[in-house]
């Protein structure tokens, strides 16, 4: 008698069987190296660094005035439900691919594929933003120092001839280049790249050390600042509502919910926990509380930063590149200025890191299931166990944009994709409750029909609450990856192949 073959499933809501990821896990050549505190540490590397040392002059200068707090606030409750909703999934899936694989299993191909897409937007404009901020630093760290590179040397085109002109505006005499490119950005994204080849245990050995740092730092910061806080820069605490030429509204209710968006940026650290699964040494206990751990240590320490930063400087004299050396500056505190140029410049360098390493994941996962060329994403190499071609891509393609584009407010065309993702999260892992309610759940979410809600409104609320050119370039994104699934990863699925 013939055996006939399980048709094709042709569809577009097609789902990854929850057996075939057990079957991943057990054919991984990834290294197993990572502990409870070793995951807990990336997210913290990938958490503290932008959004304390950049994103927060920004956001209270422009958008929330002194309830900056109430931004972080808003921002890490709607984490915290897509956190608890991760911690499950990271509990029942354990494998590299973050949110990508969980979708991929519950909602269907699409939605796995857009999220993956949307995830590979967050982390590579993500490790971008963070170059150029780096570079910054490390040129402020160079003029303490009495060191000044030619303007050329230190930023792309654009950027480098709006400052020389205003140089020359005030009256400084800058000679004429036609050649400008960023090359402190360029080069700290290829160390990174090189410590991410070489190997997982060695990127996690640098994040360590980095982490401890600027966490040390950042402590230094709440402590030490908060002898110079003046109250009355607290007052108003939600500055009066401002409508500006395109219709934007800055400060008020909508000016702090816009902050919580632009802020949410600096969250996505834990997301990148997720990714790690595959290098955990018990990923179904450690993932989980690596995700939560994280988040709240995080939080605590963005709420108490911000109170001590607009309350040593008022908010709308907050200095936009380095608000938090620059406020130590203003009160003459030299000293401590080193100090936190040094750690900001290595903070900024682990958070580039864990990005760098999440991107990588990210597409090896994808490439395992076919959506993307296996021997370029999923090439493992054979000493290192690093996925080294797709780390090379990332590394290039990075510290290019990095070198020659003027980056302005990609964090909130990254924080799109993230609220997308973690709103799909909390989606998917109530519908994998319903399907699925006999599955062994390692860590279930408290309350869940609850927390998912409450995460999807949250998250989609925030994403609406974006500015109207942040959400068009989010869409003409969306439009490139529908286009690349159709052409390329629908066919190429692995769901394609009946033996799969």
């Amino acid at each position: 008698m013939e055996t006939k073959l399980k048709p094709i499933d042709t569809s577009v809501w097609r789902k990854k069987p929850l057996a075939a990821y057990e079957a991943d896990m057990k054919k991984s050549e990834l290294k197993r190296v990572l502990t409870r505190w070793s995951l807990t540490s990336l997210g913290i590397g990938a958490v503290i660094g932008g959004g304390v040392f950049v994103l927060t002059g920004i956001a209270a200068n422009e958008w929330a005035g002194p309830a900056l707090a109430l931004a972080f606030v808003m921002a890490g409750v709607a984490c915290a439900f897509a956190a608890l909703c991760y911690a499950e999934f990271a509990s029942i899936l354990p494998v590299e691919g973050s949110a990508y694989a969980y979708s991929y299993g519950t909602v269907g191909e699409i939605f796995a594929w857009l999220i993956g897409w949307n995830l590979i937007l967050e982390y590579m404009m993500g490790a971008t933003t963070v170059a150029v901020s780096w570079s910054g630093y490390f040129e402020k760290l160079l003029h303490l120092l009495n060191i000044h590179p030619p303007i050329w040397l230190m930023n792309d085109p654009v950027t480098a001839q709006e400052k020389a002109e205003k140089l020359r505006a005030a009256g400084e005499s800058i000679p004429d280049f036609s050649f400008a490119v960023n090359l402190p950005a360029f080069l700290i994204v290829w160390c990174v790249t090189y410590v991410l080849v070489k190997g997982i245990k060695e990127a996690a050995s640098t994040n360590n050390a980095i982490v401890i740092l600027k966490v040390a730092t950042v402590i230094f910061v709440i402590i030490a600042g908060s002898f110079y806080v003046d109250a009355s820069n607290w007052t108003p605490f939600i500055p009066n509502p401002v409508i500006d030429a395109g219709g934007q509204q800055h400060y008020g209710f909508n000016g702090i919910v816009t902050a919580a968006g632009i802020v949410f940026f600096a969250y996505i650290g834990f997301d990148a926990v997720s990714t790690q699964a595959g290098e955990a040494i018990n990923p179904k206990k450690d993932v989980p509380f690596a995700i939560i751990a994280s988040l709240i240590i995080c939080t605590v320490l963005y709420i108490l930063v911000s109170l001590v930063l607009t309350g040593m400087v008022k908010y709308d004299a907050l200095d936009l590149k380095a608000p938090v050396a620059q406020a130590f500056a203003d009160q003459g505190l030299t000293w401590a200025v080193y100090l936190i140029t040094i750690a900001a410049i290595a903070g900024l360098t682990s958070v580039m890191l864990v990005m760098m390493l999440g991107q990588t994941r990210i597409f090896l996962g994808m490439a395992k299931d076919g959506l993307l060329p296996k021997n370029l994403f999923a090439s493992i190499h054979p000493t290192f166990k690093t996925p080294w071609k797709s780390t090379i891509l990332v590394g290039g393609i990075v510290s290019v944009v990095a070198a020659l584009t003027p980056i302005d407010k990609v964090s909130e065309l990254c924080s799109s994709g993230t609220l997308l993702a973690f709103a799909m999260i909390c989606g998917a892992v109530w519908l994998l409750r319903v399907r699925e309610p006999n599955l062994e759940r390692p860590y279930k979410t408290p309350a869940l029909p609850v927390v998912a809600t409450l995460g999807i409104l949250a998250n989609l609320y925030l994403m609406y609450n974006l500015r109207t050119d942040t959400k068009i370039s989010f869409l003409i994104w969306c439009s490139l990856g529908l286009v690349v699934y159709f052409l390329y990863s629908r066919k190429h699925s692995h769901l394609n192949n009946p033996e799969e």
